[in-house]
């Protein structure tokens, strides 16, 4: 195991923090840092969107967490800071509001693919600044910003998410999704597309057992979308679980997938999406002491003394509690059915 030995650094000075919590939940959701500092005679008032950085050991080049201050909170003889990295920037835009732009028929984002477009929108509101797009790349397959056009005043986050879902592989056995999500460079943040990982196929990065480095679980059970929209190359497909839709209620879903050409083929993708979506219902979070350099959308493998139990998961996200002499780690990950916490039971019994 190696030994971590966090810092945490306000304008790239290190603190002397007394204890910290960074937590990322993935699917474009704010990572946050939370720590606590010995409270100064002079206070601090002064930090409030100062940039935050979190190493998890001293020679490390690249931070698991770039952010800045939005809380403050005097207790006695210390104080509570609260930063959230660019994604909680793109929410606030440094004010009590979302960060949002106007999209007219004069002005727009009509006729770029989905990674453009993104670009474009975090250039409008004046957000570059804060998270790069240098390295941001395309959906796989590559779709239209302008189907159907975006029109009115609408949050930054709100269109990245939109043109996000658009676009869905179908060149494998099970239909995946492009994720969008924050990587740092060593100077900035930088937001990327990526497909979401295979299962099956994608490389492991981390190799935990239900009998060394896995000290709990939970489940957590996911919304699955009901109504599932596909727009094909001018036609479109929806197909409608019923049972699914009463035992889950109605939750919506639409992509895109130029390749399709009839109402037929839109149906049928819709179908598989529901049952990737029915596949990846459950989500585990896992309590351990190793694999805190890891990200989301990267595979690690369960192994167990059977075979049935073990298997290939995602990282969804990640939680690391530290002091200057201790940490804990929380991953949450997902799958298929809920094999592991059946093992996990039984080897309690």
């Amino acid at each position: 195991m190696s030994e971590i030995t966090p810092s945490i650094r306000i304008e790239g000075v290190d603190t002397d923090y007394i204890d910290g919590q960074y937590q990322s939940t993935g699917g474009l959701t704010a990572a946050t840092l939370q720590f606590k500092l010995p409270l100064k005679q002079d206070g601090y008032r002064k930090l409030w969107n100062k940039e935050v950085t979190c190493f998890l050991n001293e020679y490390d080049s690249v931070p698991i967490f770039r952010g800045w201050i939005k809380r403050i909170k005097e207790d006695f003889d210390e104080i509570e800071i609260y930063a959230q990295d660019a994604i909680g920037y793109m929410v606030l835009g440094g004010d009590p509001g979302k960060a949002k732009i106007a999209l007219t028929e004069e002005d727009n984002l009509d006729g770029l693919t989905v990674g453009n477009a993104i670009r474009k929108a975090i250039s409008k509101a004046q957000l570059s600044t804060k998270i790069g797009t240098d390295i941001i790349g395309d959906t796989t397959p590559t779709v239209s910003s302008s189907n159907p056009p975006l029109r009115g005043t609408l949050g930054v986050l709100d269109i990245i998410k939109t043109l996000i879902s658009r676009a869905v592989d179908n060149s494998g056995d099970i239909p995946r999704p492009n994720i969008a999500r924050i990587v740092d460079d060593g100077s900035m943040s930088q937001l990327i597309i990526e497909l979401e990982s295979e299962l099956s196929s994608s490389t492991i990065n981390f190799v935990f057992g239900s009998d060394k480095n896995i000290t709990d679980l939970k489940i957590v059970n996911k919304k699955i979308p009901t109504v599932i929209i596909v727009n094909g190359s001018g036609v479109k497909g929806t197909y409608v679980h019923e049972g699914a839709l009463a035992a889950y209620d109605r939750t919506y879903l639409e992509v895109t997938n130029e390749a399709l050409l009839s109402p037929a083929e839109c149906q049928d993708f819709a179908q598989k999406l529901f049952r990737a979506n029915l596949e990846a219902q459950f989500e585990y979070g896992i309590e351990t002491f190793e694999g805190a350099y890891l990200s989301e959308n990267d595979i690690i493998r369960i192994e167990t003394d059977s075979p049935e139990f073990s298997g290939a998961y995602r990282v969804r996200g990640k939680k690391i509690s530290f002091s200057p002499s201790s940490f804990s780690i929380g991953l949450n990950i997902n799958k298929k059915p809920p094999t592991l916490a059946e093992y996990i039971a039984q080897q309690d019994n």
